[in-house]
């Protein structure tokens, strides 16, 4: 950019420099050089710049710089050929008035390009245009052509240029008032084309006398000209001046009154000095002016008409969502309000709402990206609103819900239902693929008389509400408000508030259940469980609370103290000779934190600051990480295996399980899920399935830890299958640290498995769930 910024900056110092030189006429060959030095690099620069910078369309620039070669070439020759007996004089005007079209087919294709051509600009330019035409060609063009003793050809000539500079006046003036910002470019291209103006003003005004030609100093101008030219095209806001800008519909501004005012008052100036001429120019004004009221006339109305779209545009808009151009929740809510008004009283009619969201959606924008979402609202508010009958309301209610309206008795209701489910049946084209997708659907209705305080914010609250029960019984689902979905709600909300405090107010506790040697019951670690004993509510199961976090956004700062937690207090054990060296503590940790970048460097700031080896520390994540992972997650799994930190797979064999995940991941080692364990003994087929896991995890080199083992008899057909490491209840639940410390100190002899619970403390919930509970393995 530096760069670029210098080559404008010094073509317009070197070219005002120049056209110093040229004024100061020291000789004819000096000047010359001058004026062709500035030319041939104004030429230079709309040949090369616009390119350079991307500027659209390229034809325009080539046409400007084949314009720019034919006023040089013209301008140069001008004094040569003046003083020559005809036809040589009218060599120079043969060569610039090409350029003349050349510069006004720019115009044209640049406002074409802008797509910023509207009614009023061109009104506008017209009135603006018609009085500076009429006074050209009265004041300058008709004197000039009335000249005795010059060829008839001549003086047409020098009539001509002006009413040219009236076409490049409407060109440009169109293009000012298309701008909604006045770039480097635009302001060097008008100024260059307003010195132009001033030129061939100044050779209409000597032409009055019968003169072509005066001095260097009436080429001044058109030296300046080509300076700004070459600025224009040079400077990097080139490319802008293509680019659509429109700004909005300003009928009467100061801007434009500028110019109208000036132009409509013209008329009147000109009746005033040159009317008394001939009955010809009194004629010529008023036609002229009358085009012009005319065309004023027409200006105001087209104003008019312009701000009533406008105002209908805005309404437009304020009520439609602009993505489907369907109702927004707005305009919904005001139709269910004229629903609920017309509703016949006693009859079987209701007013019915339905809020549905998309399920999956989210892994949708995810996995494609926000334009593919996009497109997927915008197929699904398509085939809704083709499918359902026209006295159905269907918007969008924001993101991925839509919600409809509807007037009738209960069979109609629940047969919208099955439409509904009827428009996610075929699947949807998303990034070239197809994907098939669902509807979970909440219905709240109303009736006439005995619902006549409900309003229509009341239901579509009660069907959000009921969306959010059908989608927890899962995808496609459907669910009809009642009142009992209040107090889940109500509880819900009380209970998202209590565990925001319960982690700021540190109610939260970790509890460590043994992880032990088969074969000696030596405890070869612990499994860090996040524990809630509300004041009130007593002990708050991990299978209620870790869902309810993980959906109120709350599972990665319960997750991070944990993990914090647990380190730490694996540094004081193996301080005070409680653990073992090789003892390990293992630490769940949600999808959620494994797609934050940071978590490698969190995760070795924390072993260095309570000096814990990283070996020491092992991270346990679901299936469903490895599956649904991102680019980053996968970044962060492969940054904390170079730590040294070992990566657990927890719940093996209830997902996905496949070995192609444990071989792209860098995964040390898994955990058979409880569910397998309590068959062992029991069922031949649990038995086939441990055996599985454990020949592919030794072909793999992974460790492997049997969950929820809690009979002698599962531990020993564990270790018959080949599993070493165990954990669940048959060693004990899972206890606060002191109690921890208390029954495995690394100095006392180790507890044998049998049958009883080795915790002194009250057993906490069996089960758990989530992400950094697992309950009592």
């Amino acid at each position: 950019m530096t760069v670029q910024l210098r080559w404008w900056r010094t073509f317009a110092v070197a070219g005002t420099g120049a056209a110093a030189v040229y004024t100061a006429d020291l000789s004819p060959v000096v000047s010359v050089l001058a004026f062709a030095a500035v030319g041939a690099g104004t030429v230079w620069a709309c040949f090369t710049g616009p390119p350079r910078h991307g500027a659209q369309p390229r034809i325009a620039w080539i046409l400007v710089g084949s314009a720019a070669l034919l006023f040089l070439a013209g301008v140069v020759i001008r004094p040569w050929v003046t003083a020559r007996p005809l036809p040589w004089p009218m060599l120079a005007d043969a060569v610039i008035l090409p350029g003349y079209l050349l510069l006004g087919s720019f115009f044209a294709l640049l406002l074409r390009a802008r797509r910023s051509v509207q009614r009023h600009a061109v009104l506008d330019g017209f009135i603006v245009c018609l009085a500076a035409g009429l006074a050209a060609a009265l004041v300058l063009a008709l004197p000039a052509a009335a000249i005795p003793g010059r060829p008839p050809l001549q003086s047409a000539l020098a009539g001509v240029y002006p009413l040219l500079d009236v076409v490049l006046l409407l060109l440009v003036i169109n293009l000012t008032f298309t701008a909604s910002r006045w770039t480097t470019s635009l302001v060097a291209l008008l100024t260059a084309t307003g010195l132009m103006v001033t030129g061939d003003l100044a050779y209409a005004i000597i032409g009055l006398d019968g003169r072509a030609y005066a001095s260097p100093l009436l080429d001044t101008p058109f030296l300046l000209s080509f300076c700004a030219l070459g600025v224009a095209a040079l400077h990097p806001s080139v490319a802008d001046l293509s680019r659509a800008d429109r700004r909005p519909v300003q009928a009467w501004s100061w801007p434009r009154m500028s110019l109208l005012v000036p132009a409509v008052v013209t008329p009147f100036a000109l009746l005033a000095t040159v009317g008394s001429r001939s009955p010809g120019h009194r004629l010529a004004i008023a036609i002229v002016g009358a085009v012009m009221m005319i065309l004023l006339l027409v200006r105001a109305a087209s104003a008019v008409q312009g701000q009533v779209a406008a105002q209908l545009r805005s309404e437009h808009q304020a009520a439609h969502d602009p993505l489907t151009g369907l109702p927004n929740r707005g305009a919904v809510a005001a139709r269910i309000e004229r629903m609920l008004d017309d509703l016949p009283a006693g009859g079987p009619e209701r007013v019915w709402v339905y809020l549905l969201d998309l399920d999956g959606f989210k892994w949708v924008n995810e996995s494609w990206g926000h334009d593919c979402g996009d497109q997927l609202v915008i197929e699904v508010a398509e085939r809704l609103r083709a499918a359902l009958p026209d006295a159905t309301m269907v918007a969008r209610a924001g993101g991925d819900e839509f919600l409809l309206a509807h007037v009738g008795d209960q069979a109609g209701a629940l047969r919208l239902v099955d439409v509904v489910r009827g428009c996610f049946v075929r699947a949807h084209t998303v990034g070239g693929t197809d994907v098939v997708i669902s509807a979970s659907v909440g219905i709240a209705h109303a009736g006439s008389q005995e619902d006549s305080a409900v309003t229509a914010e009341a239901l579509m609250r009660d069907a959000d509400t009921a969306m959010y029960r059908a989608k927890a019984e899962g995808p496609g689902r459907s669910a009809v408000f009642d009142t009992s979905m209040y107090d889940r709600v109500r509880e819900r909300i009380e209970l998202e508030a209590a565990l925001r405090a319960a982690l700021a107010q540190n109610q939260l506790h970790v509890a460590y259940q043994p992880i032990v040697r088969l074969d000696t019951g030596r405890p070869l670690g612990a499994e860090a469980l996040v524990r809630w004993h509300h004041p009130d509510r007593g002990a708050v199961s991990p299978a209620v609370f870790i869902p309810l976090a993980e959906e109120a956004g709350l599972i990665g700062a319960i997750g991070d103290w944990v993990r914090e937690e647990a380190v730490r207090q694996l540094a004081r054990w193996r301080a005070e000779g409680v653990v073992a060296d090789d003892f390990s503590m293992s630490v769940n940790v949600s999808p959620r934190q494994l797609n934050d970048p940071d978590l490698p460097m969190i995760v070795s700031a924390e072993l260095t600051r309570h000096g814990v080896p990283a070996r020491a520390l092992a991270l346990e994540m679901t299936e469903s990480v490895m599956v649904d992972g991102s680019s980053v997650t996968t970044r962060v799994l492969f940054e904390l295996r170079e730590l040294g930190v070992r990566l657990l797979v927890d719940d093996f064999g209830t997902g996905f399980s496949a070995l192609g995940y444990l071989r792209r991941f860098p995964v040390t080692g898994v955990k058979i899920d409880r569910s397998f364990v309590s068959g062992l003994g029991q069922s031949i087929e649990d038995e086939e399935i441990v055996r599985a896991v454990v020949a592919m995890s030794h072909a793999l080199g992974l460790s492997i830890v049997a969950e929820g083992v809690e009979t002698r008899r599962q531990r020993d057909a564990l270790a018959a299958t080949g599993v070493t490491q165990g954990q669940g209840w048959l060693w004990g639940a899972a206890v606060p640290a002191p109690e921890f410390r208390e029954r495995w100190h690394a100095g006392r002899p180790a507890a044998r498995g049998g049958g009883r619970q080795l915790s002194a403390g009250p057993a906490a919930p069996r089960g758990g769930g989530g992400q950094l509970a697992a309950g009592n393995s």
